[in-house]
């Protein structure tokens, strides 16, 4: 493992967020979504330290606003910036790889849930996810939709048991609630993607040129 890396996640400890967090809290909410918004360019930052640490130094409802914010545009900037030199002879030549056509393929078909379902899971390579769904030029609101609500639950999850550590390690049986949480939202996306999906599909019946991964205007 390269050595930057290390010293990257060393310097990323929780004492040392707190540290900084509290050091510019008169800038009020600024140092925790800029935190969250380097997540998207710095991958070896650590998602569930972060997110944890807002919420036990801003609370649980601004530390969850505050991670979710950040997030979201960290992985929106990531999104457009791809989508927009998608075209460059870089990018173009790596696109072009067969294995690579295969899975841009499948996220023109799939890409709400890929990017919705990836979004939940607080570890994980979801720069790579925000790189690939620019490649496949996504649709803008699709992709905004899907990580909007998978970030979401991923970061509330995350931001309750920070905020509430010490009472969950006392009384464990308080993650029902999370998982329920959990459970409850996934049923709701996947109602919210089907009407989407089906809205888009008729319009794409009524007007040929309409594609729901095709480039918004």
């Amino acid at each position: 493992m390269p050595t930057g890396y290390l010293d990257i996640t060393s310097y990323f400890t929780e004492s040392n967020l707190e540290w900084f967090l509290e050091q510019f809290r008169a800038l009020g909410p600024l140092p925790g979504i800029l935190l969250t918004f380097l997540k998207s360019f710095v991958p070896p930052m650590p998602t569930i330290v972060i997110v944890g640490v807002n919420a036990a130094v801003y609370g649980l409802w601004e530390g969850f606003l505050y991670s979710w914010i950040g997030m979201i545009a960290g992985c929106l900037t990531t999104f457009l910036l791809v989508r927009k030199i998608s075209d460059s002879r870089l990018l173009s030549r790596w696109a072009a790889k067969p294995k690579v056509q295969r899975g841009m393929r499948w996220i023109q078909k799939n890409g709400f849930s890929y990017v919705f379902l990836l979004g939940i899971l607080p570890v994980g390579p979801f720069v790579a996810v925000n790189i690939a769904a620019g490649l496949a030029r996504m649709h803008i609101l699709s992709y905004l939709l899907a990580v909007t609500l998978g970030k979401g639950i991923m970061v509330f999850c995350v931001s309750y048991i920070g905020a509430n550590l010490s009472d969950i390690a006392a009384e464990p049986y308080k993650l029902v609630g999370v998982l329920a949480f959990i459970a409850l939202s996934l049923w709701g996306s996947r109602r919210l993607e089907s009407y989407y999906l089906n809205s888009h599909a008729k319009k794409a019946e009524q007007s040929p040129v309409t594609d729901l991964n095709s480039e918004a205007p």
